[in-house]
């Protein structure tokens, strides 16, 4: 450096508070090894994620302070940044920008190794300066969130007791619970905590007596958090790779999900698709650390206003809280809705593809295993075989008849102007409920008239077979068909395959040993063949009925039926989609429909409602409700449920002549005055609790409905009662 920009440095330096009581020598020694640079207007000094242990004071000119969208202001002449980074070696946590045309000074660990080296005395110096900095800032901002949250900051106690591991230790408060779980248990990587049952960031510190356990991705729980991490990256990458590039993550699709390019700006997508996984695997590599903010909702308004993020601005305007908890990977904010992992170096074995012509699609890698995809099918990509090929063709696949059945749902809501749930609470806090239910309930019947038109246009239907997954409301629907078939001039008659169920000694076990009563070969099929050989001939069948109590078969005493000329018969079962089921049955006399709830609502671009847990929430209401069964063993169950799904029924989705997606978006609103109740019920200590307590959030989201608007035909009766039909 030339004896000028030295003395410029000194002075610079003499205006910094920190190092203003250094004398001049000391400055002059300081500044001799600082290396003088300039930058232009708008060029980044340093960027978020960076690892170089440099500190930097500004000479002259004027700097900028940005963390993701948050702007952090000015950094004028005399004043420094990076100093944590030079101390510490983490990732930065802020871009800065030159606003102005700016010379800074740079002092990197090399040169202050040597300035140590020089003179010891004055490098010991130097640090103290430097921690004593950093403690005044982390005063100010602690009193700063004191004065913010309105409640004194310090602990009511310095030391508590965490059971973990089947162990208790008393660790200081504060303590991260990262700092008291291991990283992985059983090679599943751990994604979260869960303090008494609750799951809870790692980053969060212990502040009470708990017990503390690791979640990882062997649950369904700490899958979903994987899911949405690898989600949030994903954004990242986006805007890193052109911060004009809008995404939103859009329907599951089984091992992978559907990305919706809400501004493709141009882009290519077949040429897209790598450039994000390549910039999603650097960002892994960096192990990016996860940054949680919580802002007051006017700053986070402000923030997504500015952004043009249409669906959580809709979300705010009727937040309850004081506070929005927001996350983020780097500069794109999301809201957080629950706990994401904390590094990104456990985000790996995934893959972007190009879908179509108007979208993306984001495979799961093996720690993101899906229920839909239990043993990992994403990892195949690793293998070095011809199956990455199979997948890429499976997933695509699969995406496409997800986009069919979803497609009409999603622009009839656009149409409406509810493209997000906090549209729909606008909606309803503009008092306009009952319009918005007549009009989703004449969408619901005019769907169904549609298939009972096209069972009709076919011409020699005679068997109809309805499947889908639990609570999906197949009984409502089969009732609602019956009448607009009998609209048509086509006489229904019911069979329910549950009927059909061999002896339970009979029955075939699952891996566990338990009976498996969602098997294939839990039917009795040859008598379900012969009887329906016997209805198509004209003739009479006496039907069986099963006793679940007794488990016993009980032949020829359920009700008589036989079919006339252009009647049909009505087939609802978990199985009903099989091809096997219809051996004696020509297939232009059979037609098929599955029913799922599928058109779901986002809250933001990262976080959307999960079609799974609507169906959840149906069930839990339904069966607390109409059967007495609690919330906590329902949601025990569910995972079983799950697996008979992904075995017997979404497998055979492409054997379905119709679709009928069974959503109604104003639901949650009305589950919520059942469900809550029923979810608050679960113990703290039982292992249902985890699902009960993120599902109480996710309801807390919606604006109440009283179901007294709900119409006594309406789908949503199966389970909340007040039905029209009888059950």
């Amino acid at each position: 450096m030339t004896e000028e920009g030295i003395i410029e440095v000194v002075e610079a330096l003499a205006a910094n508070p920190l190092f203003g009581g250094l004398d001049t020598p000391a400055r002059a020694m300081l500044a001799d090894h600082m290396e003088l640079l300039a930058f232009p207007a708008g060029a980044e000094v340093i960027r978020r994620g960076d690892r170089e242990r440099i500190l930097y004071l500004v000479v002259e000119g004027r700097a900028r302070v940005r963390a993701g969208a948050a702007d952090l202001g000015p950094v004028e002449r005399g004043e420094h940044f990076g100093e944590l980074s030079l101390l510490d070696g983490q990732p930065r946590s802020a871009t800065v920008v030159a606003e102005t045309p700016l010379r800074v000074a740079r002092l990197d660990l090399a040169r202050y190794a040597a300035l140590t080296q020089h003179d010891a005395a004055l490098g010991l110096a130097f640090v103290q300066a430097l921690l004593g900095g950093v403690a005044n800032r982390l005063r100010g901002t602690t009193d700063s969130l004191q004065a913010l949250l309105g409640h004194a900051g310090t602990p009511r106690r310095t030391r508590v007791t965490v059971r973990t591991a089947g162990a208790a230790r008393t660790t200081r408060t504060g303590t991260r619970l990262a700092e008291l779980l291991p990283t992985e248990v059983s090679g599943h990587p751990v994604v979260a905590a869960l303090v008494d049952r609750r799951a809870c960031s790692l980053f969060a510190g212990a502040a009470t007596d708990s017990s503390v356990e690791p979640l990882t991705t062997e649950h369904w729980e700490g899958r979903q958090v994987y899911r949405n991490s690898l989600g949030l990256l994903l954004l990242e990458a986006a805007h890193r790779l052109d911060p004009t590039l809008r995404l939103r993550l859009d329907h599951s699709v089984g091992f992978a999900q559907r990305v919706h390019l809400a501004s493709p700006n141009g882009h290519d997508l077949a040429e897209l698709a790598p450039r994000l996984q390549r910039e999603m695997e650097w960002l892994a590599e960096q192990n990016v650390p996860l940054r949680e903010d919580a802002w007051r909702v006017e700053e986070a308004r402000d923030h997504f206003e500015s952004v043009g993020a249409r669906a959580p601005l809709a979300l705010l305007r009727t937040w309850r809280d004081a506070m929005v908890p927001l996350a983020t990977y780097g500069d794109v904010l999301a809201l957080q809705m629950g706990p994401l992992v904390p590094h990104t170096a456990i985000l790996r074995g995934f893959r972007v593809l190009c879908d179509q012509s108007d979208g993306l699609l984001l495979i799961y890698g093996r720690a993101g295993t899906s229920p839909h995809d239990p043993g990992g099918v994403a990892h195949i990509f690793e293998s070095g075989t011809d199956q990455p090929e199979r997948v890429t063709l499976d997933a695509r696949d699969t995406s496409r008849r997800t986009r069919a059945m979803t497609g009409e749902s999603e622009r009839w809501l656009d149409v409406l102007g509810i493209a997000s749930v906090g549209e729909l609470n606008l909606r309803c806090v503009n008092g306009e409920v009952s319009e918005l239910i007549r009009v989703v309930e004449g969408y619901h019947e005019k769907r169904i008239s549609r298939i009972a038109d096209a069972i009709h246009d076919r011409g020699g239907v005679r068997v109809v077979t309805a499947a889908g997954p639990s609570s999906s409301g197949k009984t409502t629907f089969i009732k609602r068909l019956k009448v607009q078939l009998e609209v048509n001039g086509i006489i229904p008659h019911e069979i329910s395959l549950d009927n059909y169920y061999v002896d339970r000694e009979l029955t075939p076990r699952d891996e566990h040993g338990d009976y498996d009563y969602e098997a294939f070969d839990a039917l009795r099929v040859d008598l379900l063949s012969e009887h329906l050989r016997q209805l198509l001939r004209g003739e009479r069948v006496r039907t069986p009925t099963y006793d679940f109590k007794t488990g016993e078969s009980r032949p020829g005493e359920g009700p008589e039926v036989a079919l006339r000329d252009g009647d049909v018969l009505l087939l609802e079962g978990i199985h009903a989609l099989n091809p096997q089921l219809l051996p004696s049955v020509a297939p232009e006399q059979a037609f098929r429909i599955f029913i799922c709830p599928l058109a779901q609502l986002p809250f933001d671009d990262l976080s959307r409602v999960h079609a799974s847990d609507v169906r959840l929430l149906r069930r839990i209401v339904r069966d607390r409700f109409r059967r007495g069964a609690d919330a906590a063993a329902n949601i025990a169950r569910w995972p079983k449920v799950r697996r008979g799904e992904r075995l017997h029924i979404f497998p055979f989705q492409d054997q379905a002549d119709a679709v009928f997606d069974s959503s109604l978006i104003y639901e949650p609103s009305v589950l919520k005055v059942y469900a809550e109740r029923y979810l608050l019920e679960v113990p703290h200590d039982h292992p249902s609790y985890t699902t009960a307590f993120r599902l109480l959030e996710l309801l807390d989201r919606y604006v109440t409905i009283y179901p007294d608007h709900v119409p006594p035909t309406s789908l949503l009766r199966e389970f909340i009662g007040g039905s029209g039909f009888r059950y």
